[in-house]
């Protein structure tokens, strides 16, 4: 009497499980690569701070009265934050011409992590925004710039910097998601450029009149520029470091949130 014999059972396919940290590290070499092939746009994203640092530090300078012999001195740390303001236009961009060319749409038919497709941007945009800070402060060094601070002060400068680029480029997040053309993507950084302008950042608020004073005086950009001001000349920041610090993680947390919500939405 013959039997049948049962066919085998075949392996169960383990179901591959995406590992956020894991994909967002592929997912930003992936960014990485494009702006290393296309390093113009960390020179374009610098070309206006340095023009703006020559102009006031060699043109107006002389004629601004800041309370320091040399000018370039007062006036880097609202540079480095109009440097931060520039870049991230070009996130937004990035992430636009990435909706639009279906790679969003190709990435979210693989088993990878959403959320490590915007991560990838975001620390894309850290990288390349410190690249070009970098360079601004290098500019800086060549027209005169010297700062006594320390280690540990010269890193509160990084931390603040980079806390400070990490929400903004949420910022970035939320244009370049919402944006329905490239002009677009990249048009709502040029209100976060202008802002250094009524701040701290090439005057001291005091000269200022009334009104745009007290604006100047309660907007996150003073706070952040007296502070890393203040951090470079190796004196004491007192309440204003947690006033900036309160500003940055205020403004991170809020476009975090925002940009997730405009996510789902987008490609729900």
């Amino acid at each position: 009497m013959s039997t049948v014999a049962a066919p085998a059972a075949r392996p169960a396919v383990a179901p591959r499980r995406s590992h956020l940290l894991s994909d967002t590290s592929v997912l930003t070499g992936r960014s990485m690569r494009h702006i290393t092939r296309s390093l113009d746009t960390i020179i374009t994203v610098t070309i206006t701070p340095i023009a703006l640092m020559l102009l006031f530090t060699y043109v107006f300078g002389g004629a601004l009265a800041t309370g320091t012999d040399i000018y370039v001195t007062y006036l880097l740390p609202g540079i480095l934050l109009i440097t931060i303001a520039s870049g991230i236009a070009y996130t937004a961009l990035r992430l636009y011409t990435d909706l639009q060319s279906g790679v969003f749409q190709r990435f979210h038919s693989m088993p990878i992590s959403r959320a490590a497709i915007l991560w990838a941007h975001v620390l894309t945009s850290l990288v390349s925004n410190g690249l070009s800070l970098v360079i601004v402060v290098a500019v800086a060094l060549v027209m005169g710039f010297r700062s006594p601070a320390g280690p540990l002060a010269w890193l509160g400068v990084v931390g603040i910097l980079a806390l400070f680029t990490l929400a903004l480029t949420w910022v970035a997040v939320i244009a370049g998601l919402a944006a329905k053309s490239p002009d677009g993507a990249g048009a709502f950084a040029y209100p976060l450029i202008f802002l250094p302008f009524i701040s701290s950042a090439f005057v001291p608020t005091d000269t200022m009149p009334g009104p745009v004073r007290w604006f100047a005086e309660h907007q996150p950009v003073t706070s952040i520029v007296d502070t890393i001001r203040r951090l470079l000349a190796a004196e004491a920041v007192g309440d204003e470091i947690w006033i900036a610090l309160a500003w940055c993680v205020g403004l991170l947390v809020v476009a975090y949130g925002f940009a997730m919500l405009v996510y789902r939405r987008r490609l729900a």
